[in-house]
């Protein structure tokens, strides 16, 4: 593995990159975990078959850091419409992405309006192991990608987001639809509506009692050009204390970026609330601020403490967040929401 010397030296010389309610069983894991506290918990029903390819690495006893980058890849990878390559362009018609990684130690990375690359997951764990930053946007994200060995994939629209795209195109109205990351929710909506978060976000707790989380989104279907939200913000999207607990944030993520959102629920939790209660306070402030606007956003947060307790919390009803572990079957879990 390169050294940080290396490669700014390279750079130099040519980088020209629960208050929860029901539980449905969805399906039995594939092994069973080694003794200890290996548990992932995602956003949104797309988390089921992305903690299935976490659990892969953590039924073996792998790394958290590992499980959540393995994880959310498989949702990259689904070209349909939602997170990755596969979804709604912004207003110019082109796809970006955004993600962010985070493991016990503190170290993160983070890439954002990151063009033709499958998976920005990986690229950001390449930021935050091989180079001397934190965060790589635009341009400068894509260059670095190539040059540490990412193919550029060919520019164009997957056929449920060219159809969304051409549908948005009659209007051109910006009217974010909330809770449609949920597969219930087809993704070509009213005339004019956009898919407004995209996301997918997950934490897992290896056997060794370790945490990791990621978060990775194609962001706001049809937004301004350059626009960004929490989804690749350590601290607002994603954060990660191992001696406290780890959170990460899906829905509006302007909202989510008000409040530090996933560092204050650890905060919360540090102060002794569950992962539930922290996540519910999170929520609650976002809705003291919106005051009567909070109707027309969804804003979720998940998170696990360093007990291997998990819960969530969303500002609407119709959040639901994936759970897998050694001694269940694999979950998806309604949370609980503020306004009724």
């Amino acid at each position: 593995m390169p050294t940080r010397r290396k490669f700014i030296t390279s750079s130099a010389a040519g980088l020209a990159v629960l208050a929860a309610g029901r539980a449905a069983a969805i399906a039995p894991l594939p092994t069973a975990a080694p003794a200890g506290k290996a548990l992932v918990i995602s956003t949104w029903d797309a988390g089921l078959a992305a903690n299935l390819g976490a659990w892969k690495v953590l039924s073996k006893g792998g790394r958290a850091l590992d499980a959540v980058e393995a994880g959310v890849m498989v949702t990259e990878s689904s070209q349909n419409c939602c997170v990755g390559l596969g979804g709604n362009p912004d207003r110019d018609g082109i796809v970006t992405l955004d993600a962010c990684i985070m493991d016990d130690k503190f170290n993160c990375g983070s890439v954002a309006a990151l063009e033709r690359i499958k998976h920005p997951i990986s690229v950001a764990r390449r930021v935050m192991e091989r180079t001397p930053h934190v965060m790589l946007v635009g341009e400068g994200a894509q260059q670095f990608a190539v040059a540490q060995g990412f193919p550029l994939e060919p520019q164009k629209l997957s056929p449920d987001a060219e159809k969304a795209y051409r549908e948005w195109l009659k209007t051109s109205q910006y009217k974010p639809v909330v809770n449609i990351e949920n597969t219930g929710n087809k993704k070509v909506g009213p005339v004019g509506g956009a898919n407004n978060h995209d996301t997918i976000a997950m934490l897992a707790q290896d056997a060794q009692g370790n945490l990791s989380g990621s978060c990775t989104t194609s962001g706001m279907g049809f937004k301004m050009r350059g626009r960004l939200g929490d989804s690749p913000l350590i601290g607002s999207g994603l954060f990660v204390d191992n001696a406290v607990g780890a959170a990460a944030a899906t829905g509006q993520g302007e909202d989510v970026i008000r409040i530090a959102g996933a560092h204050t629920v650890v905060e919360l939790m540090r102060q002794g609330l569950s992962p539930t209660a922290a996540c519910k306070a999170a929520v609650e402030r976002v809705a003291k601020i919106k005051g009567d606007k909070a109707r027309e956003i969804q804003v979720c947060f998940i998170a696990v403490n360093n007990q291997g307790q998990h819960g969530a919390f969303a500002l609407q009803k119709g959040f639901s967040y994936a759970v897998c572990d050694a001694s269940n079957q694999q979950q998806l879990i309604n949370s609980g929401y503020l306004l009724a």
